[in-house]
């Protein structure tokens, strides 16, 4: 879908514009690659970080404008080489202006929130040019987005060339997480406060907070898509695959609704006061996880990687206790 005027995208005409999900993510076969692509739409893309390269395989997401394009989040690896996002996101956006020819045309890389799998490739882009990175922590994206003392509170305005993001304080998981809004697809980019897996409310005060003002602009706006970072759910209701897993054949879908987004506000209010971990169909809630939580939460990763390393020598005729491995 193509709306221009003189070479200018209308992006506010027949919003929502319409995109596609129907996408089969990579989810840590052999021959994949280390980075899935997938267009939303002309004007959208998804990236997926390969479980081969790095367990937490995170969700990027590029988005253009009339005079510059938003990348949020960079993965879970540095290295070009392992995982060369760099390259990738310099082929969409030429190819992008091929059908979109502008005299100059900038990239702001900015994340969901600043923990490491969010952040690792930062240094890819570096030396680009008409390229902005936004540092990880909490007054280096106030200071950018323009909050002031809005923060966490108020709603900023993000604008890409007539694309107008709508930027809101997100912290609860991270200090410095932020949920973006995108009139034109009706997405809510909700990075890790809000996806189908476990939901780390480290403060849970501030997470509660968050995910009732997400509700309340979810209910003044259209939002389509509820898109997190990551798929941790298997399509079992209330079961999530372990800490560590590098495949994850059934998994559950990306997308989430503005209901889910009200069962979790629902769901956090429910445990508010109770400590540790909380299933439910779609999410897993870690209510400020206790040192036990998290042992178990490896423990189970470790026996995991244990069970799949064995069923790995089966598969190849090398007992366990032959010294030899099998990677």
């Amino acid at each position: 879908m193509n709306r221009s005027t003189e070479g200018l995208i209308d992006f506010t005409a027949g919003t929502p514009a319409e995109g596609s999900l129907d996408v089969a993510w990579i989810h840590g076969t052999a021959d994949e690659p280390r980075i899935q692509v997938h267009h939303y739409d002309e004007h959208t893309v998804i990236l997926r970080q390969s479980k081969r390269t790095n367990y937490e395989a995170p969700f990027l997401f590029l988005l253009f404008g009339n005079e510059r394009a938003l990348l949020l989040d960079t993965g879970a690896t540095a290295d070009p080489e392992l995982f060369p996002l760099r390259t990738t996101v310099d082929r969409l956006i030429t190819e992008w202006l091929d059908g979109h020819p502008r005299e100059q045309y900038g990239l702001v890389v900015a994340h969901t929130h600043g923990h490491g799998d969010h952040v690792a490739s930062d240094a890819q882009f570096a030396d680009r040019p008409e390229t902005t990175v936004v540092a990880r922590e909490e007054e280096a994206v106030r200071s950018f987005f323009g909050f002031g003392d809005h923060w966490p509170t108020g709603a900023v305005t993000f604008d890409l060339g007539g694309r107008a993001l709508g930027v809101l304080g997100s912290p609860g998981h991270h200090r410095s997480a932020i949920t973006v809004y995108d009139p034109w697809t009706g997405i809510m980019f909700t990075g890790d406060t809000v996806l189908p897996g476990r939901l780390y409310a480290f403060d849970f005060t501030a997470f509660r907070a968050t995910l009732a003002r997400l509700v309340v602009f979810a209910e003044a706006h259209t939002v389509v898509h509820v898109l997190g970072c990551h798929i941790e759910m298997t399509s079992e209701p209330g079961r999530d695959y372990p800490l560590g897993a590098t495949y994850q054949p059934d998994e559950r879908a990306l997308q989430l609704t503005a209901a889910d987004l009200a069962a979790v506000r629902d769901a956090a209010e429910a445990v508010a006061g109770r400590r540790g971990i909380h299933r439910f169909n779609d999410f897993v809630i870690y209510n400020e996880p206790r040192p036990v939580d998290q042992l178990r939460l490896m423990a189970r990763g470790l026996a995991h990687k244990l069970r799949s390393a064995l069923t790995r020598r089966r598969r190849t005729g090398v007992s366990p206790g032959s010294g030899t491995g099998h990677r």
